[in-house]
């Protein structure tokens, strides 16, 4: 089990240095972004720009987080501080909901008033945000997008990154050839729109977690089935489910029974078999319904 932690441990701190290393990157390649948008006169760069802000802020945003959420508990918080991390992508979400609303606004306001656009620095700038974009999603996803949500989002976000710049690539391909300039508008609202969708997946999944949602992915009416079959219970009477945070998963269960229960045996089958990590049993008799 030591040897266990440990791993984990040094996974952590590879982890956050990978993290480090994509927030350093997003950060020069907004400057790089805006300087390129502001001389090519291209708000979709800009655009781009402000989405790869956003992104180094919020995965900084992931390792505070997560140094707050390594906390154990204490006195006052009896659950620690997992939680930590659902509302910083609470913040990040929203963030990203109000930077693609902002940046709507400026693409219709750049529409009625038209500036002309370097379709080449457009370009350019673009291909080299696209592979920065694939290193730091890259750099994401090993820190631990399969395991955290918080990761998770920072992953999206970079991949979309990448899109975005896609978007941009041919945006300024389409002013070179043949100088639609309308193009940069759509690119613009495009990635604003995108933006704003992950935000929206990205709130409701946090907003679920804190308002103590039951977990998506477990059905009572399964465990009542499953536990009444394996334990010979009688009657389930309540089953409330919540989540801590993205990973683990709490009960409080309330089962009437005429007989003995083995209560370390249905922990240990609620955790092997739907992921609860922890269960709070109170177990009433059938025939006078008082705790026993």
């Amino acid at each position: 089990m030591a040897h266990d932690h440990s791993h984990s441990h040094v996974d952590e701190n590879q982890s956050d240095k990978q993290l480090t290393v994509a927030v350093v990157i997003n950060v020069l390649l907004t400057v790089a972004q805006v300087i390129g948008g502001v001389f090519s006169g291209s708000l979709s760069l800009i655009a781009d720009a402000l989405h790869n802000l956003s992104d180094a802020a919020a995965i900084f945003i992931v390792l505070v987080a997560r140094k707050i959420g390594n906390k154990p508990a204490d006195s006052i918080h009896h659950f620690g501080y997992k939680r930590a991390e659902i509302l910083a992508t609470l913040f990040n979400s929203s963030t990203l909901i109000l930077i693609g609303v902002y940046l709507i606004f400026e693409a219709i306001s750049s529409y009625l008033n038209p500036q002309p656009i370097n379709g080449w620095i457009v370009v350019w700038v673009a291909a080299i945000a696209l592979v920065i974009d694939l290193a730091t999603a890259f750099l994401t996803y090993r820190a631990g997008a399969n395991h955290s949500i918080n990761i998770k989002a920072a992953f999206i976000h970079n991949v979309s990154d990448a899109m975005a710049s896609i978007v941009v690539i041919i945006a300024g391909t389409l002013i070179i050839l043949y100088q639609w300039y309308i193009v940069d508008l759509i690119a613009t609202v495009l990635i604003s729109l995108y933006v704003i969708y992950h935000g929206i997946l990205l709130l409701k999944q946090s907003c679920k977690i804190l308002m103590q949602a039951a977990p998506s992915n477990i059905d009572t009416d399964a465990i009542s089935h499953a536990i009444s079959n394996e334990f010979n219970i009688e009657s389930v009477m309540s089953i409330k489910l919540w989540q801590l945070d993205d990973k683990e998963n709490y009960c409080e269960l309330i089962i009437g029974t005429q007989h003995l229960i083995n209560l370390p045996a249905v922990k240990s089958f609620l955790h092997d078999n739907f992921n609860i990590e922890n269960c709070i049993i109170e177990i009433q008799s059938i025939t006078n319904k008082s705790p026993i």
